[in-house]
């Protein structure tokens, strides 16, 4: 296993351990919380050495995401190598039927992803479902919120950017953490989060589960990719968040 450089993952060398602990959990364990027998990282002396402290080997962290997107085979030929995560995200879009530009930027691509799992889920709302939902991410007259508008809202803020896109895409992440392995994710420690996972569990867990019975026909590797996927764009936007906050403080 070889990370290649990659400059839609090189982000990640600027996250905590703390925030990455999900991100390498995904990767290493399956629904039930036994070791994958089909990954590399676990076998990577960085990661026996350093682990829990995820900052220091993240290259591998990055290199196992890259392989498993990858065909087994066609890895060998490369040196060990996978291949670049911009080809892992486009794949998972259509294993999930996602349509996306194949010429947008790896940000774009991955909204629409969340956007995909997003409009499905609020498609399986009830009413009060979506006023609940429109509550927790502190959006005016949720009281009068369609599926349409909400979704319209939640576009608009996947395009701005900022905190609120963050908020919108640890939901999704934390919501699909709940199905895999029972549990949230460590990221979302506050309580705003665990009631927006609360409202997108069930729905959520609705789309996931046709995507599941996909994926076991398409293949094991799917099972890591599509959690992952999901887990660095919500990392991405993490650390975008910080960014923008860096410089408004800075300014």
């Amino acid at each position: 296993m070889v990370y290649r450089e990659d400059g839609d993952l090189e982000f990640l060398g600027q996250m905590e351990s703390s925030d990455l602990n999900d991100l390498v959990l995904s990767l290493t364990r399956d629904r039930d919380g036994a070791e994958r027998m089909t990954g590399e990282l676990l076998k990577s002396e960085l990661y026996k050495k350093h682990q829990p402290d995820h900052h220091q080997y993240w290259q591998e962290i990055a290199a196992e995401i890259q392989c498993f997107g990858a065909n087994t085979f066609a890895t060998m030929f490369r040196s060990g190598k996978g291949v670049l995560y911009r080809e892992v995200l486009t794949d998972v879009c259509s294993r999930v039927k996602v349509k996306f530009d194949k010429n947008a930027s790896v940000n774009d691509i991955e909204n629409e992803l969340l956007m995909k799992i997003l409009s499905d889920s609020l498609k399986k709302m009830s009413e009060e479902e979506l006023r609940q939902l429109a509550g927790t991410m502190g959006l005016a007259n949720s009281e009068t919120m369609t599926p349409e508008i909400l979704l319209g809202t939640f576009q608009l803020a996947f395009v701005a950017g900022g905190f609120m896109s963050y908020q919108l895409a640890l939901t999704v992440a934390n919501a699909v953490a709940n199905f895999l392995f029972g549990r949230c994710l460590a990221l979302a420690g506050n309580i705003t989060l665990s009631r927006g996972l609360a409202v997108l569990a069930g729905p959520i867990g609705l789309i996931l589960t046709g995507i599941w019975t996909a994926v076991d026909i398409a293949g094991p590797a799917y099972r890591v990719t599509i959690p992952a996927v999901v887990l660095v764009a919500t990392l991405r936007r993490k650390w975008q968040s910080q960014q923008e906050k860096k410089m408004e403080t800075a300014n």
